[in-house]
């Protein structure tokens, strides 16, 4: 599958949020972490990944955003995804994903997680 990831990045003032769109492979997943790691040495603390334009993420993405939850971490910043598939959603929480960051239902779901846990 050769889909590009398109990503949108929309800066909040304690979450940046990063629209996805296509595939998360390699390529997606390393496009991602250029962009979270760029906010992070900005000081962004708080990331959302809004899957809600990805259908598919790979054994590779899911690596990279294993790497960036790990980073983001050690910055004791938090990550989290929002509008994923049942397929994602679920594979993350068989990966452990879901045990380091948070999986919320929604946009607005996800804003109200943050901003609960400031």
């Amino acid at each position: 599958m050769t889909e590009t990831l398109k990503l949108t990045l929309d800066r909040r003032e304690e979450v940046a949020v990063i629209y996805t769109e296509g595939y998360i492979n390699n390529q997606g997943g390393e496009e991602i972490a250029r962009v979270a790691y760029e906010l992070m040495e900005q000081g962004q603390k708080n990331l959302l990944l809004h899957l809600g334009g990805t259908k598919i993420v790979n054994s590779i993405g899911i690596s990279i955003l294993i790497e960036i939850i790990e980073k983001i971490i050690k910055i004791d910043g938090r990550l989290g995804f929002c509008s994923l598939t049942p397929t994602i959603e679920k594979t993350f929480h068989i990966m452990g994903i879901a045990q380091y960051a948070g999986i919320y239902s929604d946009e607005p779901a996800a804003l109200e997680g943050f901003a609960a846990s400031s």
